[in-house]
């Protein structure tokens, strides 16, 4: 019965809180793996409403505050560290529940992403193509060669259209081939789904924004700033983050980042709804309901 648990979904759903309560329950001691690419980071703790030490409830968290700002951050990376993670915990007799909403970070955990080879050159080549013509006009490109990699991809992500042109280059094939397939989720992993009505959830995000704010949001870019978080490939990124960083550079105090932060977080749990509805292995729980965490570990038990 210490078979993993995952609780997944949009951002602002609640799933940090979810993993907690359900320590209390499943009647075996739990460890969290955190499936959120951006709490990776040391630092980016407002902005990614990562969860304080001391309110852990004394339970190990794992892949948390483990880069630098200025380190990239990958999914291969991410992977092989969080298998080591989960097995150790299995080892320990203990409940891994992998929390997050990082879509492909949890989809190349349970499903054990096999990534395809890269070549230093032909990455450099492509990433000389994008200093050249511009994101928009990358994207055009791969919309040439692979169009529905480039429908999947947004035409403002210069790195992800870097690198699966170099995928196709070197593959010969779409992009989507080396993409991993939907079976059974590794470790006999129960996975959870944590979702909100729309307009429950789009007031939940500007309630999370308007409070990342008066936390101190735009004073932790300032000082990530002067760690090399504008240098950075992945974190800079971040929503929040990067539209403060934006304000900043352009004069302003960080404070017009506030609409277009909310704005950039709803779009992009449009996106993550959009991913995970995809998985049929998901059991999705309204996170409305009085007995969320009663019904995780009915869940989590139930799995065959």
């Amino acid at each position: 019965m210490t078979r993993p648990l995952a609780v997944i979904g949009p951002t602002g759903t609640g799933k940090s809180a979810l993993a907690l309560a359900v320590a209390d329950l499943i009647g075996h001691p739990i460890e969290v793996v955190n499936a959120d690419a951006m709490q990776l980071y040391r630092g980016m703790d407002i902005g990614t409403a990562k969860l304080p030490p001391d309110e852990r409830q004394g339970i190990p968290h794992h892949q948390l505050d483990v880069l630098d700002v200025t380190a990239t951050a990958t999914v291969a990376r991410y992977q092989q560290a969080a298998s080591a993670d989960v097995e150790a915990i299995l080892g320990r007799g203990a409940v891994p529940v992998i929390v997050g909403g990082s879509m492909l970070y949890v989809q190349s955990l349970l499903d054990e992403w096999s990534f395809p080879a890269t070549d230093p050159a032909v990455r450099a080549r492509w990433e000389a193509r994008l200093a050249e013509v511009g994101v928009a006009g990358l994207h055009r490109e791969l919309a040439r060669v692979d169009p529905a990699a480039a429908a999947s991809i947004l035409p403002t992500d210069g790195r992800r259209i870097v690198r699966a042109l170099e995928v196709v280059e070197l593959t010969g094939q779409p992009f989507a081939a080396s993409a991993p397939t939907i079976g059974t989720p590794r470790w006999n992993t129960a996975i959870v789904g944590l979702d909100w009505a729309t307009e429950v959830l789009d007031q939940r995000l500007a309630q999370r924004t308007d409070a990342m704010f008066a936390a101190g949001l735009i004073d932790e870019v300032r000082e990530l700033r002067e760690r090399g978080l504008r240098d950075g490939v992945t974190a800079a990124r971040a929503l929040g983050y990067a539209q403060v960083l934006a304000d900043l550079d352009a004069g302003g105090d960080g404070s017009a980042a506030r609409e277009p932060t909310f704005v950039g977080t709803r779009r992009y749990v449009r996106r993550q709804r959009s991913w995970f509805r995809r998985d049929h292995r998901i059991t999705w729980l309204d996170g409305a309901a009085a007995d969320l965490a009663a019904s995780a570990v009915r869940i989590w038990r139930d799995v065959s």
